[in-house]
C-alpha cells in the first residue's frame, strides 16, 4: 500500500465505516425513543418515562460521536479526493447543503429543546421534539443518500467537457434516482432494526444482572419492545433489501455478478452460493454449497431469469468505456469488474449477521415470553451479541455497495483512480491516515467506555418530571437538563 490512491481508499473506508457505525443506531433509537415517551403519555405507566430516559442518555452518547465522526467525511473529500469533489461539485452540493441546512439544524434544534426542555415544555410537545428530531434523522439521510444513489447510477446531470465536470440539470431527478428509491427504505428499516437489537441486548443484559434484580420488569418491557421492533423490521429489512437487489442488477450488473463469483453468463436457474472454496478470484470452483435459482430470483424476481456473468460484461464495458485511449474517466486496464473475494464476502456477512442477529432476537423473545426469567449466562451472552452482530452487518452490507462498484467511484462516469487529490503525496496521505485512524481509536474507547458506564448504571429511579401546561408560575427558573 505505497501509492496515494492505495492509502486514501484505506483512509476512507476506514473512518467511513467507523461513522456509519452510529448512524443507524441515531436513526432508530430517535423512533424507539419518541415511540417510548409517547406510550407514558398515554398509559403514565412510570417504567415507560424510566426507558426513555434512560435510552436517552446512551442516544446522546451515541449522537455526539457520530457528529464528530460525520465532520470528518466533509474534509477528506477535500483533502485526498479533491479531484472526484471538483467532478461531482454541483451535483453534491445542493442535496448536501439542504442537508446541513435543514436536516441537521432541524436534528439539533430539537434534540436541544428534548434535552433542556423537561421542566419548561408541555408533556405532549416534549414528546414532538424527538419526533420531530427523528423527522430530522430520515431528512438527512434521504439527502444523503441521494448523493451516493447517483454514485451508483447518475441521472439528472450534463457532462460539461469545458471543465470536466458534471452538472446538475434535473434536482428532482437525483432526489428520487431509482437507486434513491429502493435504497433508503432498506437503510432506514435497518436502521430501526439496529436500534430494536441495541433496546433488546442491553435490556435483556440488564435484565439477567444481579445487581438490577428489583428492576426485573422494567428489563423485560425493554427486552420485549425492543425483540418485536426488530423482527418487525427484519422483515421489512428482507424485502425492500430484495427490491433494492433487483434495481442493483438492472444498473450495475456487474455487482451481481461480482456478489457471486459469476464468471461466465447463465440464462436461467442461476444458483446462489451460500458457502464456497476456490481459488480467491472465484474462477476455480472446489467446493460450494448453493441454492439453486436463488441468484435468478435476487437478480430478476424469477427463478428462469438470466444473469450476465462478469466475461461478458468486462467484454460489454471495455467496448463502451475503454475505447478512447485520451479519454480520462476509463480504466485503461480494461478490467471492469471489483475485488471478487471482497464483493462475494461482504455480501455473505451482510447477510449472516443479520441473519444471525434476527434469529438472537426471535430467541431471546421465546425465551422470556408468558413472563418466563431465564438467568443462564449464554442468555447475556447473547444479548450482547445481537446488537453487535446487528451492527457489523449494517458495515458489511455498506462495504459491498461501496466495493462492489469498483473500479467506479461515478459509475460509467469516473473510475476511483481519477477522483485522488494529485497534488497530495505517500507521505501527506500516510501521516493522514495514521492521524485520522489513532484519533478513531481514541473515538472509539471514549465511545465503549461511556456506553458501558452509563448502561451498568441502569435506569434511573422514577422521578415525576414537573409538568408546566399545570404549573407556569414560576417562568424565569432556569432549564432543567435531562439528566
Amino acid at each position: 500500500m505505497d501509492s496515494v490512491l492505495d492509502i486514501a481508499r484505506w483512509q476512507f473506508g476506514i473512518t467511513t465505516v467507523y461513522h456509519f457505525l452510529f448512524v443507524p443506531l441515531t436513526i432508530g433509537l430517535t423512533a424507539l425513543i419518541a415511540v417510548m415517551e409517547t406510550i407514558w403519555l398515554r398509559t403514565k405507566n412510570p417504567e415507560w418515562l424510566r426507558l426513555t430516559k434512560f435510552f436517552g442518555k446512551l442516544f446522546l452518547i451515541n449522537f455526539a460521536i457520530g457528529v464528530v465522526t460525520g465532520i470528518v467525511q466533509e474534509f477528506q473529500f477535500g483533502m485526498t479526493w479533491s479531484d472526484y469533489s471538483r467532478f461531482v461539485g454541483d451535483i453534491f452540493g445542493a442535496p448536501l447543503a439542504v442537508e446541513a441546512l435543514l436536516a441537521f439544524f432541524l436534528e439539533s434544534t430539537f434534540l436541544g429543546l428534548w434535552i433542556f426542555g423537561w421542566d419548561k415544555l408541555p408533556r405532549g410537545l416534549h414528546a414532538a421534539c424527538m419526533w420531530l428530531v427523528h423527522f430530522g434523522t430520515l431528512f438527512s439521510a434521504w439527502f444523503i443518500l441521494a448523493a451516493n444513489s447517483w454514485m451508483q447510477h447518475p441521472v439528472g446531470y450534463r457532462y460539461s467537457e469545458v471543465n470536466g465536470r458534471a452538472q446538475l440539470v434535473d434536482f428532482w431527478a437525483v432526489m428520487f434516482n431509482k437507486v434513491q428509491l429502493v435504497t433508503f427504505p432498506h437503510v432506514i428499516t435497518a436502521a430501526y432494526m439496529t436500534a430494536g437489537s441495541f433496546v433488546l441486548g442491553v435490556s435483556a443484559w440488564l435484565y439477567v444482572s444481579k445487581k438490577h434484580e428489583q428492576d426485573k420488569p422494567l428489563y423485560h418491557k425493554g427486552l420485549r419492545f425492543g425483540g418485536w421492533v426488530m423482527l418487525v423490521a427484519g422483515l421489512l429489512v428482507a424485502f425492500t433489501g430484495d427490491a433494492q437487489g433487483k434495481v442493483m442488477t438492472e444498473v450495475q450488473p456487474m455487482k451481481m455478478a461480482a456478489a457471486e463469483g459469476l464468471y461466465d453468463t447463465v440464462d436461467s436457474n442461476a444458483g446462489f452460493s451460500i458457502f464456497t472454496v476456490g481459488t480467491p478470484d472465484g474462477q476455480e470452483e472446489k467446493f460450494s454449497i448453493k441454492i439453486p435459482g436463488l441468484l435468478s430470483f435476487l437478480a430478476t424476481g424469477s427463478t428462469s431469469g438470466q444473469v450476465e456473468g462478469i466475461n461478458d460484461l468486462r467484454a460489454k464495458y471495455q467496448q463502451e468505456f475503454g475505447q478512447d485511449p485520451g479519454a480520462r474517466y476509463y480504466d485503461p486496464s480494461g478490467n471492469y469488474s471489483p475485488v471478487i473475494p471482497v464483493t462475494y464476502w461482504s455480501f455473505r456477512y451482510m447477510i449472516g449477521f443479520g441473519v444471525l442477529a434476527a434469529l438472537f432476537g426471535a430467541l431471546i423473545l421465546f425465551l422470556t415470553r408468558k413472563g418466563r426469567a431465564p438467568t443462564s449466562k449464554w442468555f447475556a451472552r447473547m444479548a450482547i451479541w445481537t446488537p453487535i452482530a446487528m451492527t457489523l452487518g449494517n458495515a458489511f452490507g455498506w462495504i459491498f455497495t461501496e466495493m462492489g462498484r469498483q473500479p467506479w467511484i461515478v459509475f460509467g462516469l469516473m473510475t476511483t483512480r481519477n477522483g485522488v487529490s494529485p497534488g497530495v503525496s505517500a507521505l501527506e496521505a500516510w501521516i493522514s491516515i495514521i492521524t485520522l485512524t489513532l484519533l478513531y481509536a481514541v473515538l472509539a474507547v471514549v465511545e465503549i467506555g461511556l456506553i458501558l458506564r452509563f448502561a451498568k448504571r441502569g435506569a434511573d429511579p422514577f422521578q415525576e418530571p414537573p409538568d408546566p401546561s399545570r404549573d407556569s408560575d414560576d417562568e424565569d427558573r432556569p432549564l432543567a437538563f435531562a439528566y
